[in-house]
C-alpha cells in the first residue's frame, strides 16, 4: 500500500495497475483510430522503457530530455525515467535548436527521447554544440528509415531490450522504484524566459502529489474522469492535469492525433475534464463569432438575445443563486436552442469541470463561457508553485478574483504589492542555479510570484498585472498593460495586443489582428487582399479596429482609477508575433521587454503624433531560415 509519506508516481502507477488493471489509462488517436491503454498494459511498458534505459546507462539522479507532442510513449518515458530515479526533462515541441540546446548542456543531457524526425534533425544538429548527449530515441520512424547516425536508436528497439533485461532481472526494477523517496526531484520544467535565459525548476514528487491530492478533493475528481492532453508537456498546465492528477485518481488521459485535430479530437471524446489557457479559450470565441457572421440577421438577433439571458442567468443558475421559475425557463429555452448545439460543436457538451490560466482572463470572455454553461473556473499559480495556489470553488465564483488559497496555502502580499506564496508544493530549487533559488524566495521561505495584487474583504485573490509590468501615466493614473490588453483581445478580430504608457502622458498600442476573423470580415465586404501585411494596411481595417477601442474607452471610464488610461492611438502591426522570433515565450505570453525594443520605431511614431512609419523587420521562417519583411505601418488616433 502506497502512504502519503513515500508516495512516488511509479509507485502509484504500480497501485493503479493493481487496483484498476483493466481501466483505461491513455488513449491516442493514430490514423483516425483511438488506441487504448489500460493501466496494467501502461505498467508493462514502463517496465520495459525504464529497463531499456537503464541498460544504456541512464541512472539515479542524470536527467532524460523529451521533445514532442502529447503521446503516451513519452507520459510512460516520465515515469520510466522516474523508475529508476532519472530526472525527465521535457522541452516545449516547438523549440527552436538554439532554445534546445540551452536546456540540453543546463540540464547536462545525456539521454533523449523524440518524438518524430523533426525533433530528431533538430537534436542531430545541435549534437557537436552538446556536451553530454549520447543517446536519441524516436517514436515515430517516418522519413528516418535511411538515418545512420550511431547515437539514433528506434523507441521499439529499445522496448526490446528492455524487455530482454527484465526477463534477467526480475527484481531490478521494483528493486529501482523501491528505492525512490517522495522527496526524490521528479521533474525539471524549464521557465517561459520572459526577461532572461529559462530557469529549471526542480520539483519533487510530493510536491506534486500533495497538490494534485488537493485539486482532486476540491473538484471531487475521480478515475471515471477524462481529459483531452494537447497542451505541451513542457509547460506545467499539462504536468498537473495530465500527469500527476491522472495518475493520482486514475482517470484517463486522451491524446489527439495532431494539433489540427485537436477540436474535431475533442468532440469525439467529449471529456468531463477540461483545461486551456485563456488564449485557446479567445480562439474558440473567434470561431463561434465567425460562425455567427455567416449566419442570417434573424438568427443573429436570436443569438445575441440567448447571450443576453445567458449573461442575465446562466451563471446564477449554475452556482446555485436564486433565480425565478419564468427565468430558469427562459433561459432553458436558449440552452436547448443555441448553447447544447453551440457547446456540442465546441466538444464541450460533457465537460463538468473547466479551468483556466496562465495568463489573466478578460472578465468578459469569462463570464461568456460561463453564461453558455460551462463551469469555467480560474486557478492561479506558477511553474515553481506547480500551478497550485488559489482556485475558484463552485459557488463562489467572482469574475475579477482567481478565489481562495488552496488549503495548505499561505498567501501575504509585501509593501510593494507582491505576492508571495508558501506551500507544500514548491520548487526544491532552480536547476544548478543557487543564487536565482535564493533571489526567489524570502528569508521565511515564501516565494515571490513577481504578480502584484491583493486579497479583498472575502479572501478571493486579485491580480493586478506583473509587478514589473505595472507603471503610472504622467498625470499618475495607474498603468496596468495586460488588463487593457485583456480587454482588447476580447474582441474575435484582435488576436494580440500590447498596450505601452508608463511615464507617458497617454496610452497607445500595438494590434495583431486574427487572419482568419479579419479575413472572412474582409471577404464579406468585397475587400481583396494578397496576405497579412496587405490586409493590416486597410483603411477598412483600422477602422474596424478602432470601433473595438472605443468600446474598451467606453468601459474603462466606468473604472474611475482607470479612466485615464483610455487608448489613445494604435497601430496593426504588420506582423504576427511569434515564438520563434522570439517576441513570445513558448507558452505564449508577450516579452515585453523584447518587444519595446524591437519595435522602438514604432512605438516613437506611436507617441509622436505620426501618421506613419516604415520599418523592416527581422524574422524566422519556419524552414529555419531568416529573413527581413518591411512594411509601411499606418497609425491611427482613436475616436
Amino acid at each position: 500500500m502506497v502512504t502519503t509519506t513515500d508516495a512516488t508516481f511509479p509507485k502509484l502507477i504500480a497501485r493503479n495497475a493493481k487496483l484498476h488493471p483493466g481501466k483505461v489509462a491513455i488513449r491516442h488517436k493514430d490514423l483516425g483510430i483511438w488506441q487504448s491503454w489500460n493501466w496494467q498494459e501502461v505498467e508493462i511498458e514502463i517496465r520495459y522503457l525504464a529497463c531499456g534505459l537503464a541498460r544504456h546507462g541512464l541512472k539515479r539522479d542524470m536527467n532524460l530530455a523529451i521533445v514532442g507532442n502529447n503521446r503516451p510513449r513519452l507520459y510512460w518515458s516520465m515515469a520510466a525515467a522516474q523508475s529508476l530515479g532519472a530526472i525527465p526533462v521535457p522541452i516545449y515541441q516547438d523549440a527552436v535548436a538554439d532554445e534546445i540546446e540551452y536546456v540540453l548542456n543546463n540540464a547536462e543531457i545525456s539521454h533523449a527521447i523524440v518524438e518524430d524526425q523533426e525533433q530528431v534533425d533538430k537534436l542531430l544538429e545541435i549534437l557537436p554544440k552538446t556536451s553530454a548527449l549520447k543517446h536519441i530515441y524516436y517514436d515515430d520512424t517516418r522519413g528516418l528509415k535511411n538515418y545512420r547516425e550511431s547515437v539514433l536508436i528506434e523507441y521499439n528497439d529499445l522496448r526490446a531490450i528492455g524487455e530482454d533485461y527484465d526477463s534477467k532481472n526480475k527484481t531490478f526494477f521494483d528493486d529501482e522504484i523501491n528505492k525512490n523517496k517522495s522527496s526524490d526531484n521528479s521533474i525539471i520544467l524549464y521557465t517561459s524566459g520572459t526577461t532572461g535565459k529559462p530557469k529549471g525548476v526542480c520539483l519533487s514528487h510530493s510536491a506534486w502529489i500533495s497538490a494534485a491530492t488537493a485539486d482532486i478533493k476540491f473538484d471531487q475528481l475521480s478515475d471515471s474522469d477524462s481529459i483531452l492532453s494537447y497542451l505541451p508537456m513542457a509547460w506545467v498546465g499539462d504536468h498537473l492535469f495530465s500527469y500527476a492528477q491522472a495518475i493520482v485518481a486514475g482517470f484517463t488521459v486522451n491524446c489527439p492525433e495532431s494539433s489540427d485535430t485537436v477540436m474535431a479530437d475533442l468532440r469525439e471524446i467529449g471529456p468531463t475534464y477540461y483545461f486551456a489557457p485563456p488564449r485557446i479559450f479567445e480562439d474558440l470565441l473567434t470561431q463561434v463569432m465567425i460562425r455567427m457572421e455567416d449566419a442570417s440577421h434573424l438568427k443573429k438577433q436570436l443569438f445575441e438575445y440567448s447571450l443576453k439571458i445567458g449573461k442575465n442567468f446562466g451563471a446564477d443558475i449554475m452556482d446555485g443563486k436564486p433565480v425565478s421559475i419564468s427565468n430558469r425557463l427562459l433561459y432553458g429555452s436558449c440552452n436547448l436552442i443555441f448553447f447544447r448545439p453551440l457547446l456540442n460543436v465546441l466538444g464541450l457538451s460533457r465537460v463538468r469541470v473547466a479551468y483556466t490560466a496562465g495568463a489573466a482572463i478578460g472578465p468578459d470572455l469569462f463570464e461568456f463561457y460561463r453564461s453558455i454553461g460551462i463551469n469555467l473556473k480560474q486557478l492561479y499559480g506558477q511553474t515553481e508553485t506547480v500551478a497550485h495556489v488559489c482556485k475558484q470553488a463552485d459557488g463562489d465564483i467572482k469574475n475579477d478574483s482567481v478565489g481562495k488559497p488552496m488549503k495548505g496555502v499561505n498567501i501575504k502580499v509585501d509593501g510593494n504589492g507582491e505576492i508571495l506564496v508558501k506551500s507544500p508544493s514548491m520548487l526544491a530549487e532552480y536547476y544548478k542555479n543557487p543564487t536565482a533559488t535564493d533571489e526567489a524566495l524570502t528569508s521565511d521561505g515564501f516565494f515571490k510570484t513577481g504578480d502584484a495584487g491583493f486579497i479583498d474583504a472575502n479572501g478571493h485573490l486579485k491580480i493586478i498585472d506583473r509587478s514589473k509590468d505595472i507603471g503610472r501615466l504622467n498625470d499618475g493614473t495607474m498603468f496596468a498593460p495586460q488588463f487593457l490588453e485583456n480587454k482588447l483581445k476580447f474582441f474575435p478580430y484582435i488576436k494580440e495586443a500590447v498596450c505601452f504608457g508608463d511615464k507617458k502622458d497617454t496610452v497607445c498600442a500595438f494590434i495583431n489582428i486574427d487572419l482568419e476573423a479579419v479575413g472572412n470580415w474582409a471577404e464579406k465586404k468585397g475587400l481583396a487582399y494578397a496576405g497579412y501585411i496587405e490586409l493590416t494596411a486597410k483603411a477598412e481595417i483600422y477602422d474596424l479596429i478602432s470601433e473595438c477601442i472605443m468600446n474598451v474607452n467606453s468601459e474603462l471610464e466606468k473604472e474611475p482609477e482607470l479612466a485615464n488610461s483610455r487608448i489613445s492611438r494604435f497601430l496593426v502591426l504588420h506582423k504576427e508575433l511569434d515564438a520563434d522570433d522570439e517576441e513570445l515565450t513558448r507558452s505564449r505570453k508577450v516579452r515585453r521587454a523584447f518587444v519595446a525594443k524591437k519595435y522602438a520605431p514604432l512605438i516613437e511614431a506611436l507617441f509622436s503624433g505620426a501618421k506613419e512609419c516604415s520599418i523592416t523587420t527581422e524574422v524566422k521562417f519556419e524552414d529555419g531560415r531568416s529573413g527581413t519583411i518591411s512594411a509601411n505601418v499606418l497609425i491611427k488616433d482613436s475616436q
